[in-house]
């Protein structure tokens, strides 16, 4: 008799958990901004927006870089657009680094701020996240802001919108924040 009741028991705690629906969030607030990285190249420092700071080949000799630029990390200082043209007037940079840290892909790792200083937007937005770059759209963590955007947190999702070569390249973030104070 006891195994019976265990067994109904289990059974009805079995339907009413699958009976519970997950919650379906709705971003609080949806941004999309164009960021423009000018990757120097030796010759180009006037409108150079990043550079290489340490490279395998450079920093200990060994030839680890590659075609996928393993091992080189990158720091920029990029302007950000409300579209998708470099000579837009800029809402604020885009500034931080990322690390290529793949051997036999295109991936990098990325930490980087969004410094919004313009009549639209006034204040931060904190990124965190892999880049796996072959792929079309990538989801990298928004972990918190400051002004406009104080402590907000939610998901980039970010798209190659153009690259020429290594020396430039353009990605879209469309922005969702699911959690605004």
């Amino acid at each position: 008799m006891g195994a019976k009741v265990s067994l109904i028991i289990f059974i009805m705690l079995l339907a009413s958990c699958s009976a519970v629906k997950r919650r379906q969030y709705t971003p609080c607030k949806n941004l999309v901004l164009f960021f423009h990285d000018i990757l120097y190249n030796g010759n180009n420092a006037a409108n150079a927006t990043s550079a290489i700071v340490a490279a395998p080949e450079g920093a200990n000799l060994t030839k680890l870089a590659s075609q996928f630029h393993f091992g080189n990390i990158v720091v920029f200082d990029d302007p950000i657009t409300l579209d998708n043209n470099l000579h837009s007037k800029p809402v604020g940079r885009a500034q931080g680094f990322y690390i290529y840290d793949t051997k036999n892909t295109y991936t990098s790792w990325l930490g980087f701020t969004f410094a919004l200083n313009s009549t639209e937007y006034q204040g931060t937005i904190t990124f965190a996240g892999a880049d796996p770059i072959m792929q079309k759209t990538r989801d990298i963590s928004v972990t918190g802001g400051t002004g406009q955007f104080f402590m907000h947190r939610g998901i980039a999702t970010i798209m190659t919108d153009s690259f020429e070569g290594e020396v430039y390249f353009r990605l879209r973030v469309d922005i969702k924040f699911y959690e605004c104070w």
